[in-house]
């Protein structure tokens, strides 16, 4: 049987989902030191999945920059405090591989808050939001295309907590882990798809849209 996938899917359909668990390792990244030993593992691997995170500001004018990188691997996620460490040269490094898979997504926004933070030359990334098209998937965020490959939710509880505390929560640190994580999880299942073609795409049409055509109908006649 193949495998169910629309082109949206809405949030009252990805409230009802359960939530995405992670059962993989952690590591906070607070040294130099600790950075450069990360990325040299990081780049023997053969896919990454990244993202960042800044303190929201409720104060308006008021804009904090990147705290927090996160990449992961299929099966650990490293969290670098970059309002500790800064644009470090590991993390320069890292940024500018153009060997490993990298993925991401909307990842050029996250490349211009790291930028503010310090040169580096770009390497060579993956956008979700480009690839998830190919099987028509037509949804942007992170949360509504995993919804829709594997039917789990993945909780958004943290995103506006405080990045730039001395020692993240638990509950922080897991969010961050998962957001990277699924970026890998996404883009292999697309990539399977896109080789296998086992799947049906289901277009819906928003109800405004029926509402219209139905209207158009009726002046019509």
């Amino acid at each position: 049987m193949k495998k169910l996938i629309y082109n949206k899917i809405d949030k009252e359909t990805v409230s009802k989902l359960k939530k995405v668990v992670f059962y993989g390792k952690i590591i906070v990244i607070y040294t130099h030191q600790e950075a450069e030993r990360a990325v040299d593992y990081l780049l023997s691997q053969p896919i990454l999945g990244f993202d960042t995170e800044t303190r929201p500001s409720f104060e308006k004018g008021k804009q904090y920059k990147c705290a927090l990188l996160q990449v992961a691997t299929t099966t650990s996620c490293f969290l670098f405090r970059l309002n500790q460490l800064g644009m470090c040269p590991a993390v320069q490094r890292l940024l500018s591989d153009t060997k490993v898979t990298k993925v991401g997504l909307a990842w050029n926004n996250d490349i211009l808050s790291l930028h503010q933070l310090g040169p580096f030359n770009q390497g060579t990334f993956i956008d979700l939001q480009d690839i998830v098209r190919e099987i028509g998937i037509e949804d942007q965020s992170l949360v509504k295309i995993y919804a829709n490959l594997f039917n789990e939710r993945i909780s958004k509880t943290d995103r506006l907590s405080n990045w730039e505390r001395d020692v993240l929560k638990d509950s922080q640190k897991v969010y961050a882990a998962i957001d990277a994580w699924a970026c890998i999880r996404i883009y292999q299942e697309v990539m399977r798809l896109k080789t296998t073609k086992d799947y049906e795409l289901i277009v819906k049409i928003p109800e405004d849209n029926i509402v219209n055509d139905e209207t158009n109908i009726s002046e019509t006649r």
